[in-house]
C-alpha cells in the first residue's frame, strides 16, 4: 500500500474500533499498544536523527500504526454515551419523570409519532408521588442520553424538531431479540447510543417551549419540509409523490406496502432510501453536465465549487441525514482530489473520507449503508474500468448499455455476500432492474433538484412537476412489472459471518488471479472454496436432519412451530395481513433454519381456536385445548381451563403451552395436568404471567416464559 498512507491509517482505526467493541473492558490492550507504538517512534527517531539519509523504518510505521488503534479504541470509549456517568443507562428505573427535546425530525407511523428525545434533565422517585408531572422545587438533577418515544397520534400535533417536553413515567430498556435470527434492534440502536423506549398517552408529556439542539439542524429541518410541500403540490399522484419523498427527502411514510415489496423483490428497494448512491448518482450526473467547465481557465475550481454547492443542498434538504452526511464527506474528497489533480489515488481518497467520518462516528463502521457505500465505490472504481475495457461494442448506445451493466455487475458482485448477510434476499434479475433503476435515478435526481430550485417559477415549476411525476410513474412501472416476474426474488437466504468471509475470499481470489495472473492466488481461492463447501455440505446435512418444535415471541400473539427437516408448520394467530410483524419476528428463524417449505395454520384468537388445529396431528382437542402426539412428543396446547370440562389426557404430557391467560393460579393444574416443560406464550399479559412466575420460583415449580426468556426451542429427537 505503498503511497495511500490513509488506507494504512483507517485499517489500524477500524482494529482500534472492533477492538473496544468486543473488548472494552481490557483497556490494557490499547494503552499497551499505546506505549508500544510510542516507544517504537520514538525509537526510529533516535535512530534516523542526524542522518543524511533516512532509511524506511518499519519500527516507525508499525509503532504509528499501533498509535491509530489506540486512538480507535479511545475515540470509542469517548463516543459511547453509557460511560457517562450521568447517562440514562444508570438510572433509568428510578426515574419520575425527565425533560427532553426533540433531536430529530419525528417519523409518521400508522398509530404513532416515532419521536428521538434528548434528555437534559430529570426528577428522581423520592416520595410517593409517581404520576405528577411536577416535580417537587430543586427535584431536577442533569441527566443525559437519548430515548426513542412513541407517541399516540390521536388527537396530537405531529411533533417539531426542537421542542421541549417534559415526559413523565421511565423508559425502559430496549428488549435484545427474543427469536433466533431475529435483527438485533437493541444492538442496532445502541450504536446510535439510545438504549430506552418509552410508549407514550398524550397525558404523558407538556410541551415546554422550542430549543434546538442545533440550529443548523433545524434549518435542514425547515428545508425539508419546504421540499416535501413543493413535492406536494407539484405531483399529484400518491405513488410517484411516495417514490419522490423517498428518494430525495428519505421519508417513507407515504410510500404504498405492497410497491415498497416490488422495489424489494426488483433488488431495487436501495434507491428508496437515501443513501450514498443518491450522492454517488448526483455527483456522476453533475461531472457530465458540469464536464465542459473543466477545459476553461479555473474551470475545475468553479466546476468543484458547483458540486459542492449542490451536493451540500441536497443532504440539506435531506435533513442531514446521516448516511447523506457522510457520502456528501466522502464525495467532497473524492472532488478536492480531482480539482488538485490526485485522482490516481482513490484508494487513499476512500482511506480519507473514512478516517475522518470514523473518527467523528466510530458506529459508523456498523452500518449497513456505510459498509456497502465504501465497498461499491471501492469496487468500481479498481474493477468496473477492467471490466467494461474487456468487451468492445462500435454501437453508441450498446457500448452505453454495456458501461451501465458493468457498473451493475461489479456493485452486485461486491455488494451481495453483504447484502445476503444484512437482508438474506438476492434479486435475480438484478441486471434487468439496475441499469433501469441507475439511469432513471441519473434523471429523477437532478429533475427533482430542479423542481425545487425553481418552484418560485410559474409554468416552469408546473412543467417540471409533470415531468417528475413522469419519471417516477415510469421508474415505478419498470420495477413492479420486474418485481412481478417468477423468482424475481431469491428469498430466505441465511448467511453467517465465516461463510460471508469466505466468499469474500473466493471473490477476492478470483478476480486478483484474473487481473494478475498471480498463480499463487491459486491457493488461497481454492483452500476458500473448498471450506466454504464443506461449511455449506455440513449446514445442509445439520438442517435436513433437524426435528424441534419452537413456541417463539409474537407480541400478544400466539406462534408455535413443528419443524422437521426444511419443512415447518406453523401455528399462529397473527393476522394474514400483517405481514411486517412475520417479517420481523419469524421470517430471519426460519431462513437460519434453511426451511423452504412452511404450512400455516391459523389459529382463531378466540376460546374455540382449538377447533382450528386441522392439519396439525392431534390426539384430542376441545375448546379448552389441544393435545398434539409428534414423534412420540406430546404437546398441550391450553386455551382456558373450564370447571365442567372433561380433560383426557396421557399421565404426563412432554410441553404444555399456556396461552391468552388460560391460567390464573398454579393450582390450576393440579389433578388435570403434569407436564415436564410449562411454557408461556406471548398472549398472555405480562403482570399475569410475571407473577405467575415469581410464584413458581418459590414452589419450586419449573416454567418458561418468551417474554422475560426468549424463544422456546427444544430437539424432538
Amino acid at each position: 500500500m505503498k503511497g495511500q498512507p490513509f488506507v494504512r491509517y483507517v485499517v489500524a482505526l477500524i482494529t482500534g474500533i472492533i477492538l473496544y467493541t468486543f473488548l472494552p473492558e481490557l483497556p490494557v490492550l490499547p494503552l499497551g499498544g499505546l506505549v508500544l507504538g510510542l516507544t517504537m517512534l520514538i525509537w526510529g527517531f533516535v535512530q534516523t536523527s542526524g542522518k543524511a539519509t533516512k532509511p524506511v523504518q518499519v519500527s516507525q510505521g508499525v509503532g504509528g500504526l499501533l498509535v491509530f488503534v489506540a486512538l480507535g479504541w479511545a475515540i470509542t470509549y469517548q463516543r459511547t454515551a453509557s460511560n457517562r456517568p450521568d447517562n440514562i443507562s444508570h438510572v433509568a428505573d428510578t426515574l419520575r419523570a425527565y425533560e427532553g427535546v426533540v433531536a430529530a425530525q419525528p417519523e409518521e407511523r400508522a398509530k404513532t409519532y416515532r419521536v428521538e428525545l434528548e434528555i437534559r434533565r430529570a426528577t428522581f422517585q423520592t416520595s410517593d408521588r409517581q404520576n405528577k408531572l411536577q416535580p417537587e422545587t430543586g427535584a431536577w438533577k442533569p441527566l443525559s442520553g437519548r430515548v426513542i418515544v412513541y407517541l399516540d397520534k390521536v388527537g396530537q400535533q405531529r411533533p417539531q424538531y426542537g421542542e421541549i417536553w417534559l415526559v413523565s413515567g421511565a423508559p425502559r430498556s430496549i428488549d435484545p431479540p427474543l427469536n433466533p435470527g431475529e435483527f438485533n434492534y437493541k444492538r442496532y440502536l445502541s450504536y446510535r447510543n439510545i438504549y430506552h423506549q418509552q410508549y407514550l398517552r398524550p397525558f404523558q408529556r407538556q410541551i415546554l417551549g422550542l430549543d434546538p439542539s442545533s440550529r443548523i439542524t433545524q434549518i435542514a429541518t425547515v428545508v425539508n419540509r419546504w421540499a416535501d410541500s413543493v413535492f406536494t403540490r407539484q405531483i399529484g399522484d400518491r405513488a410517484e409523490y411516495g417514490i419522490v419523498n423517498a428518494m430525495i427527502l428519505g421519508v417513507r411514510d407515504d410510500l404504498d406496502t405492497e410497491l415498497y415489496r416490488a422495489y424489494s423483490a426488483a433488488g431495487a428497494v436501495h434507491i428508496l432510501s437515501v443513501s450514498g448512491l443518491h450522492v454517488g448518482i448526483l455527483f456522476q450526473v453533475l461531472t457530465i453536465l458540469l464536464g465542459f467547465l473543466a477545459k476553461r481557465p479555473r474551470g475545475k475550481l468553479l466546476m468543484a465549487a458547483l458540486q459542492l454547492t449542490i451536493l451540500w443542498f441536497y443532504a440539506l434538504i435531506t435533513g442531514f441525514s446521516p448516511p447523506v452526511l457522510r457520502s456528501a464527506a466522502m464525495f467532497t474528497m473524492v472532488i478536492l482530489a480531482n480539482t488538485f489533480g490526485r485522482q490516481q489515488q482513490m484508494p487513499n481518497t476512500l482511506g480519507a473520507s473514512a478516517f475522518f467520518i470514523l473518527c467523528l462516528d466510530p458506529y459508523a463502521l456498523f452500518s449497513a449503508g456505510f459498509q456497502l457505500s465504501y465497498l461499491a465505490v471501492a469496487g468500481i472504481s479498481a474493477w468496473q474500468s477492467p471490466l467494461y475495457q474487456s468487451i468492445t461494442f462500435r454501437s453508441k448506445w450498446a457500448d452505453k448499455l454495456w458501461k451501465l451493466t458493468a457498473v451493475a455487475l461489479v456493485a452486485q458482485l461486491i455488494t451481495f455476500p453483504l447484502g445476503v448477510y444484512y437482508f438474506h434476499q438476492f434479486p435475480t434479475y438484478f441486471l434487468l432492474a439496475n441499469p433501469i433503476v441507475i439511469v432513471m435515478s441519473e434523471i429523477l435526481l437532478p429533475l427533482a433538484m430542479a423542481t425545487l430550485a425553481l418552484s418560485w417559477v410559474p409554468f416552469v415549476n408546473d412543467g417540471l412537476g409533470w415531468l417528475l411525476q413522469k419519471a417516477a410513474w415510469f421508474l415505478n412501472y419498470a420495477v413492479t412489472q420486474t418485481g412481478q416476474l417468477p423468482g424475481a426474488a431469491w428469498d430466505g437466504l441465511w448467511l453467517s459471518t465465516f461463510p460471508m468471509l469466505l466468499v469474500y475470499a473466493v471473490i477476492f481470489g478470483g478476480i486478483a488471479l484474473v487481473l494478475t495472473r498471480n498463480r499463487s492466488y491459486i491457493w488461497m481461492t481454492t483452500m476458500a472454496a473448498v471450506l466454504l463447501a464443506v461449511f455449506t455440505c455440513w449446514e445442509e446435512y445439520r438442517q435436513a436432519h433437524q426435528q424441534q418444535i419452537a413456541v417463539h415471541f409474537l407480541p400478544h400473539r400466539t406462534a408455535i412451530s413443528l419443524t422437521y427437516g426444511h419443512h415447518s408448520t406453523l401455528l399462529t394467530d397473527l393476522d394474514t395481513n400483517d405481514t411486517r410483524s412475520f417479517d420481523f419476528y419469524l421470517k430471519n428463524t426460519f431462513g437460519q433454519w434453511g426451511v423452504s417449505d412452511m404450512t400455516i395454520i391459523k389459529a382463531k384468537p378466540t376460546d374455540q381456536s382449538a377447533t382450528s388445529l386441522t392439519g396439525i396431528p392431534t390426539s384430542y382437542r376441545n375448546q379448552d385445548y389441544a393435545l398434539w402426539v409428534s414423534k412420540g412428543k406430546s404437546l398441550l396446547l391450553v386455551n382456558k381451563f373450564s370447571s365442567s370440562s372433561n380433560w383426557r389426557l396421557p399421565a404426563v404430557v412432554d410441553y404444555l403451552i399456556i396461552r391468552r391467560n388460560a391460567l390464573q393460579e398454579w393450582g390450576q393444574l393440579s389433578g388435570r395436568v403434569v407436564a415436564r416443560h410449562i411454557i408461556f406464550d406471548d398472549s398472555n399479559k405480562t403482570p399475569l404471567t410475571d407473577r405467575l412466575l415469581a410464584e413458581a420460583k418459590q414452589q419450586g415449580i419449573a416454567c418458561y416464559s418468551v417474554r422475560q426468556m426468549g424463544a422456546y426451542v427444544a430437539d424432538l429427537d
